[in-house]
């Protein structure tokens, strides 16, 4: 078998993807374009030539990997069908820097993308010099049947590079936790700890509800279509899990008791050794401290719990009696309740979940994703767009659970209500919390 590493000659234009808003002016996009490009290399400031490189996991890919799958992203979907004498800098970056599109032709493996010491760093950032100076002149220049049929692409583009500004801060955080030094990603004075306010309750009748994105703005295939389903009654609290309470479910036995656990968790829990969530160290005597972006720190039990996997937020539910909502229910909560975001999101700098400081339904967004116990599926009438796009979600929809509200790592102005974020139930590295829910009496 011969292998062909250069793009694919054709990219078909999905005849069902992203959903924009009002078609927007060249500069209105150009402007888009220059802000998330130059918030993804903020986002590496405080990164050394030999933090870009590393891998310390499979779901794990080096910030330098981020930054040039994110460029070859806007190369394959925009400039190589709209462009017609675009030069392609190097034709083995599609093979290097193409993630899961098997349309568009054979990729590196994921789990050895450490292994690509070349092309270097300061050669990825030229790469993106390259990329970006032809999408200005795109921009620029196209006229208005060009930019309208490169629109649905250069929206998505956008949201994926957003997407993978978030990926970036936890995969650097896994690269740091590896460091017996600890280092910090970004310096956060110690703050003096809060209480977290009483856990309550919020009450949610039984209805048909719509659930989906509607009207305009960007939103992704697998948010829609909207539909109607049947919501019975239930209860929503008011605020994430703080680390106290889960310290509490940790010293009630909650890693030993097997009537706790999913047959599968269990098994996890078993395999990995789990005794707490990802980042958190026993000091004995001194108590437990976990790791952050800002170093090692002592536990705040008043922060929202974050880094726990789907079968831990289920297991925790179960020994508060109650349980995860679905993504119905939390979705519905969040459009009712109007509960804003008045949060921590990536621009914050924080990249830690904060206490709550209100009463009342809040954090619904920002500070950590909340685990549903929705499976990752899609909603009644979907179909994946044709084309290399249609890869963009639909395949992934198996053995997978639901997340919402993004969290301490999430774009502010990359999150809404019928967003939905997914993971394997095993998946501890994102900033995951969970939020308890209960039926109506």
């Amino acid at each position: 078998m011969t292998l062909s590493y250069a793009p694919a000659p054709t990219h078909p234009a999905p005849q069902r993807g992203p959903v924009p808003g009002a078609d927007p002016d060249a500069a209105t996009l150009l402007a888009r374009y220059r802000a998330v490009r130059a918030a993804t290399e903020r986002f590496c400031e405080p990164l050394a030539t030999e933090d870009y490189v590393i891998q310390t996991m499979d779901d794990v890919s080096p910030a330098k990997w981020h930054l040039a799958h994110t460029t070859w992203f806007f190369e394959c979907f925009v400039l190589q069908p709209q462009v017609p004498d675009y030069p392609v800098l190097d034709p083995m970056y599609n093979y290097l820097f193409n993630s899961y599109y098997n349309t568009v032709g054979y990729r590196h493996c994921r789990p050895k993308r450490g292994l690509i010491s070349r092309p270097t760093v300061a050669q990825v950032y030229a790469y993106r010099a390259h990329v970006d100076a032809h999408m200005t002149r795109f921009l620029e220049q196209a006229g208005p049947e060009a930019l309208a049929a490169a629109l649905p692409a250069l929206e998505l583009g956008f949201n994926h590079e957003q997407q993978h500004q978030e990926l970036m801060v936890t995969d650097i955080k896994h690269v740091f936790s590896e460091n017996p030094l600890f280092p910090a990603y970004r310096e956060r004075p110690a703050a003096e700890p809060l209480a977290a306010p009483p856990l309550g309750w919020t009450r949610f009748e039984r209805r048909i509800a719509e659930i989906g994105h509607a009207g305009p703005g960007f939103a992704f295939d697998n948010e829609g279509p909207r539909h109607e389903t049947l919501i019975p009654g239930f209860e929503l609290a008011s605020r994430p899990v703080s680390c106290g309470e889960y310290l509490a479910f940790m010293q009630d036995g909650g890693y030993t008791r097997h009537d706790l656990w999913l047959s599968l968790g269990w098994n996890q829990v078993q395999e990995q050794g789990w005794r707490a969530p990802m980042y958190w160290q026993d000091h004995g005597a001194e108590g437990w401290r976990v790791f952050t972006l800002a170093g090692l720190r002592p536990l705040d039990p008043a922060e929202p719990v974050c880094h726990l996997s789907y079968f831990e937020a289920d297991a925790y539910a179960r020994w508060a009696g109650a349980r995860l909502p679905s993504e119905a229910e939390w979705e519905l909560a969040a459009v009712e309740s109007g509960a804003g975001r008045e949060a921590t999101f990536a621009e914050d700098g924080r990249y830690q979940p904060a206490p709550a400081r209100t009463e009342g339904l809040t954090q619904l967004f920002g500070e950590v994703w909340e685990w549903t116990r929705s499976p990752y599926e899609g909603y009644p009438g979907y179909a994946p767009a044709a084309g290399a796009l249609g890869e963009y979600n639909g395949k992934f929809m198996c053995n997978q659970y639901v997340l919402r509200g993004g969290s301490c790592a999430t774009p502010r102005d990359h999150i809404r209500a019928s967003y939905r974020n997914f993971f394997p139930p095993d998946a501890r590295w994102q900033f995951s919390g969970l939020r308890l829910a209960r039926d109506l009496a």
